[in-house]
């Protein structure tokens, strides 16, 4: 096989990757543009072996979206309204417990919760909620709030980001999502997303973060106006800042959705091929990053359990109700079994372990 590289052209990459060195940029942008998939799989694949042996991770895991009621209202986003659309909506703690007392039957390990940059909810009312989880489901993981939003409850608060973490630490707050992050490119978020916090500000949040002892995830959102400059540039600054911290469990590429928002206008869902690109090349220059997700609700679950072959080792979870990607026109459904995630991952080849979200292993399935 590794002629095979050789051949196409990939020599002197599979070199690097073989010795353990950074790719740098170009090296990113060869990959991007080279067209064949196989041989970029290939050469993510001894990445994710070299990390994760045969193990590919998935969680039991609830997402609970609890307001879509947003002030930044970016293009790309068919989630966020204004207060007065009929599609706004907003949970109470009272909703938010039902929606966890739904599922104590079940051996749910981690609820997830990410909303909106809300204009009005007070600071208080997040620390009520994480307080309002917990005394429902007392020791689960709550992994919650993007770094925009936690940007926005320091303001709301008139705290640090530091202090107001450490409040919502203290009511229960255990990690965070990776969401917000989308381009870190100043020209994408000028047309794209201009009311949210640039791309340094989600990176010093999560610099915050990483020192306070607090672990998160890292997306990028790609398939709609960005570059392959700006995707590597994007990639670059993640690699910097875990060199600084080691404090991002994983990296999740998120692919656009064009369905019911104003950027889609026109524009065609990203295909199999630059999904499995997206997955590779940045396991390939991700080489600090200990784990990279194909996001099933985003892919699909065919795409995802393809992606195991093309550098990731993560399908994420259960997840049972997603609005974010399911306004933006995702098809693939809000809830998918273990029994089928285990399934999914036995059928590649591999070695299905059930994990919490700081990735113990609690179960090889």
């Amino acid at each position: 096989m590794d002629l095979y590289i050789e051949q196409a052209g990939l020599g002197h990459i599979l070199e690097k990757v073989r010795a353990g060195k950074r790719l740098s940029l170009a090296d990113g942008k060869t990959l991007y543009e080279h067209p064949n998939i196989l041989a970029l799989g290939y050469l993510a694949n001894i990445v994710r072996e070299r990390l994760n042996g045969k193990r590919v991770y998935f969680i039991y895991n609830q997402h609970i979206n609890y307001s879509n009621i947003c002030v930044n209202l970016c293009k790309f986003c068919a989630f966020g309204r204004e207060r007065e659309d009929p599609l706004a909506y907003e949970m109470t703690i009272d909703e938010i417990r039902r929606k966890v007392r739904e599922r104590l039957d079940e051996p749910i390990d981690e609820i997830h919760v990410v909303g909106s940059v809300h204009p009005d909810l007070p600071f208080s009312w997040y620390l009520e909620m994480l307080k309002a989880i917990h005394e429902e489901r007392p020791g689960v993981h709550v992994q919650a709030f993007t770094g925009v939003e936690i940007h926005h409850l320091a303001q709301l608060a008139g705290k640090s980001v530091a202090e107001a973490l450490k409040e919502l630490m203290a009511a229960g707050l255990g990690s965070m999502p990776g969401g917000g992050a989308e381009v870190f490119s100043p020209r994408v978020r000028a047309l794209t997303c201009p009311k949210k916090i640039s791309g340094e500000e989600w990176l010093q949040v999560a610099r915050t973060a990483h020192k306070l002892g607090l672990k998160t995830n890292a997306t990028m959102l790609y398939g709609h106006i960005e570059t392959l400059d700006e995707r590597l540039e994007h990639l670059d600054a993640l690699r910097r800042l875990q060199d600084e911290t080691q404090g991002f469990l994983a990296f999740i590429p998120l692919a656009y959705h064009p369905k019911n928002n104003e950027l889609g206008q026109g524009r065609k869902a990203t295909t199999g091929i630059t999904d499995l690109k997206n997955i590779a090349v940045s396991r390939l220059m991700l080489d600090n990053f200990p784990h990279v997700k194909a996001y099933w609700i985003m892919l699909g679950q065919k795409m995802a359990q393809v992606a195991l072959a093309f550098g990731a080792d993560d399908l994420d979870g259960t997840v049972t109700e997603e609005r974010i990607t399911r306004m933006a026109g995702g098809e693939a459904g809000q809830v998918l079994g273990h029994q089928t995630l285990i399934r999914l991952i036995r059928e590649a080849g591999l070695e299905p372990v059930q994990r919490d979200t700081l990735y113990s292993s609690l179960k090889v399935c």
